[in-house]
C-alpha cells in the first residue's frame, strides 16, 4: 500500500526559529531527492532600539540654554534700566542704611496698616522721622477719608494714625483721580510692593494716577545701596524698569 507522506515538521520548525527549511518528500518506498523551500522568516529580536532614530525636540537642551540666556539677558537690560544713575557714594550709603532698617517688609506693613484702618492703601513709604524709621502708610477710606498710618520697620506694630487735614482744598479732586486709576485694577499697593521685593528692598510705593498708563510706582535699594524705580501694571502684576527718567 502506498503512502504519501509529507514531512513538514521541519519547514515549521524553520518559522519558528527563523531558518531555512528543508522538506523530505516520500512517495511509497522510493525516496525524492531533497528540496529547500522557499519559506524564510527573518528574526525581528535583533537588539535595534525602535526609538533610536526618534528626535525627542521635548529634551533639546540647547534650545533650553538659548531660551534661558535669552531670558537673562533680557532681565539684565530692565535692571540697567530701572538703576538710579543719579546717585553718588553718599547717597547709596544713606540708602543701604536705610534698607537694613526695613526688617518688617512694604508689604507687611501696608497689611498691619489696613488691619489698624479699614480702606485701600494708595502709598508706602520708608521715613526718617526724627531719631528712628517709620513706615508712613497713606489709605484712602470708603468715605472718602485720608488717614496716615505709622508702623514701626522693626516690629510692625502700629505706633501711631491720624487723619491728613485738607490744607490746601485739592483732596476732593486728587481722591477723585485715584479713585479712577484704582477703578478695576487687581493689584494692591501690598502686592505691587511683593513683586518689587524680587529686585530689592523696597523703600518706597506710591500710585502714579496722573500718567496715561496708571501704575504702582516702587523703588527698590540693592544690598550696595544702589536705587532702582519700577513700575508695576494694575491689572497684570507685571513689573518693569521705569524709563520715565531716560
Amino acid at each position: 500500500m502506498k503512502r504519501n507522506i509529507v514531512i513538514a515538521t521541519i519547514a515549521a520548525a524553520a518559522l519558528i526559529g527563523g531558518g531555512t527549511a528543508t522538506a523530505l518528500a516520500v512517495s511509497g518506498d522510493e525516496e525524492a531527492p531533497a528540496k529547500k523551500s522557499n519559506v524564510q522568516v527573518s528574526n525581528d529580536d535583533t537588539g535595534r532600539d525602535d526609538d533610536a532614530n526618534v528626535n525627542d525636540t521635548d529634551d533639546n537642551d540647547a534650545n533650553d540654554d538659548a531660551d534661558d540666556k535669552a531670558e537673562d539677558k533680557a532681565d539684565a537690560a530692565e535692571d540697567k534700566a530701572a538703576k538710579d544713575t543719579g546717585e553718588d557714594a553718599e547717597d547709596k550709603a544713606e540708602n543701604a542704611a536705610d534698607a537694613k532698617v526695613a526688617q518688617v517688609d512694604a508689604a507687611d506693613a501696608i497689611k498691619a496698616a489696613l488691619k489698624n484702618t479699614k480702606g485701600t492703601a494708595v502709598s508706602a513709604d520708608l521715613d526718617d522721622e526724627g531719631t528712628k524709621h517709620v513706615w508712613d502708610v497713606d489709605i484712602l477710606t470708603n468715605g472718602g477719608a485720608w488717614h496716615s498710618v505709622q508702623v514701626d520697620p522693626a516690629n510692625g506694630k502700629v505706633v501711631g494714625s491720624h487723619v491728613d487735614r485738607d490744607d490746601d482744598g485739592d483732596d476732593a479732586a486728587e481722591t477723585a483721580q485715584i479713585r479712577a486709576a484704582l477703578k478695576g485694577s487687581s493689584v494692591t499697593a501690598a502686592e505691587a510692593a511683593e513683586a518689587g521685593a524680587a529686585k530689592g528692598t523696597v523703600t518706597s510705593v506710591d500710585l502714579d494716577e496722573e500718567s496715561t498708563d496708571k501704575a504702582w510706582e516702587v523703588d527698590t535699594t540693592a544690598a550696595n545701596g544702589a536705587g532702582s524705580d519700577w513700575r508695576v501694571n494694575p491689572d497684570s502684576g507685571k513689573i518693569t524698569a521705569d524709563r520715565s527718567n531716560d
